[in-house]
C-alpha cells in the first residue's frame, strides 16, 4: 500500500466542535432539559444535570484510574464506580455535550474529549472537571486524546482536526495538517511507542508521541475505521464499518482481512488478560479471537443494542457499555 508523510505546522489558538453522537454510535433522543437550548443563539456551555438514569443512556468510553472506573457518554454524563461497575455515581460536568473518550496520564491527571470542541481536564482522579476547550461554532468533534507525559499531548477529531498542548492540557492550539481532511476517529500507542490513528476512507495514520510528522497509510478497504488496537507482537488491528477488521504485521506495508462473520460495525477492541482479543460493536456484536485477531467467533446476546466499549474486571468479568449505558457482563 502507498503511504506519504505530512509535514506539520502550527497555527494560533484552536477550538472545536458540535456534532451528533460519537463516531458510529447509535442515535439517542435528547432529554427535556437539553431541548430547551435548541435554537438559542448564544453558545455558552450548559452544565450537565444530575439524572437518576445517567448510567442507562449512551456510554462511549470507560477507563480505570486508581481504584475506580470513570465512564463518559451523552449529555455530559461522567460516571464513577468504586465497585467495578456494580454501582455508579454521577459527577458534575461543566458542559452537557456528548463525550467520546476519557484517558488518564496517572491516578490524578485525566482528560475527556467530546463534541462542540470540548476538552475537560481533571487533577483529582475524576472527582471534579474543568472545561479547557470549547467551540460549538466550529461544528467539529474531538474523538480521542493522547498525552506523551504530564505536559505534552494532542487530541484528534473530525476533518483532520488536531489540537496540541505543552502545559499539561491547560491550554490547546491547532496543529495544521496540510491538505488532509479525513476524520481521525481513535488512537492507540503501539509497544514501539508509535501512535496509530484510525481514520475514514480506509486510512490509517502513524506518528510519534511528539507528533513531529504524520505518515498516511492507505489500506485495501475504502470504508471508515472506527478504532485501532496494537498487539504486543507488533501487529495492529483496524476495525470499522460492516464488520471489517484488517490486520498488519509489518507496520502497514501489507494487510490481511480478518474473519469476523458479521456485517455489523465494530466500535472497540481490547486485549483480555488471557491474551484473547475482544471486539464489540453495533447490533450487540461481541467477538472473541484466540489466534491474534485472524479469526473471530461471535458471542450471542439476547438484545441487539449497540455496544461502544468494554472493560475487564480483576475477576475476569467483561463489562459491556453502549447505547443503553451499562449493558451487562460476560463471564470469561
Amino acid at each position: 500500500m502507498s503511504d506519504r508523510v505530512v509535514p506539520f505546522g502550527r497555527s494560533a489558538v484552536a477550538a472545536l466542535l458540535a456534532f451528533g453522537l460519537a463516531a458510529g454510535a447509535a442515535a439517542i433522543a435528547r432529554p427535556a432539559h437539553a431541548e430547551a437550548q435548541l435554537g438559542q443563539d448564544n453558545f455558552e456551555p450548559f452544565p450537565s444535570m444530575n439524572l437518576p438514569y445517567a448510567d442507562k443512556v449512551l456510554i462511549n468510553a470507560v477507563t480505570k484510574v486508581g481504584d475506580h472506573l470513570v465512564a463518559v457518554g451523552s449529555w455530559g454524563h461522567i460516571l464513577i464506580s468504586s465497585d467495578e461497575g456494580q454501582t455508579w455515581r454521577q459527577i458534575q460536568s461543566p458542559v452537557n455535550v456528548t463525550f467520546t473518550a476519557v484517558r488518564f496520564v496517572d491516578d490524578k491527571l485525566g482528560f475527556i474529549t467530546g463534541h462542540d470542541a470540548v476538552i475537560l481536564r481533571t487533577e483529582d482522579g475524576g472527582d471534579t472537571w474543568a472545561l479547557v476547550e470549547y467551540d460549538p461554532e466550529l461544528e467539529t468533534p474531538l474523538f480521542d486524546v493522547f498525552m506523551n507525559d504530564d505536559k505534552s499531548g494532542f487530541a484528534i477529531g473530525a476533518y483532520s482536526l488536531v489540537v496540541v498542548t505543552e502545559d499539561g492540557g491547560k491550554s490547546w492550539s491547532t496543529k495544521t495538517m496540510g491538505d488532509l481532511d479525513y476524520h481521525m476517529n481513535a488512537l492507540t500507542q503501539a509497544k514501539d511507542g508509535k501512535i496509530w490513528i484510525a481514520g475514514e476512507a480506509g486510512h490509517v495514520f502513524v506518528t510519534d508521541p511528539q507528533l513531529s510528522e504524520l505518515k498516511v497509510i492507505e489500506t485495501p478497504y475504502s470504508g471508515s475505521f472506527w478504532n485501532v488496537l496494537a498487539l504486543d507482537d507488533g501487529s495492529v488491528l483496524l476495525m470499522g464499518l460492516r464488520g471489517n477488521v484488517w490486520r498488519t504485521t509489518d507496520q502497514g506495508e501489507s494487510w490481511s482481512q480478518s474473519e469476523t462473520g458479521t456485517i455489523s460495525s465494530i466500535q472497540f477492541g481490547r486485549v483480555l488478560k488471557d491474551g484473547r482479543i475482544l471486539l464489540v460493536g453495533l447490533e450487540g456484536t461481541v467477538l472473541i479471537s484466540k489466534d491474534g485477531g485472524k479469526n473471530f467467533e461471535r458471542i450471542a446476546r439476547e438484545d441487539r443494542n449497540a455496544l461502544a466499549t468494554a472493560y475487564e474486571t480483576k475477576d475476569g468479568k467483561i463489562l459491556l457499555f453502549g447505547e443503553t449505558g451499562f449493558a451487562g457482563a460476560l463471564t470469561n
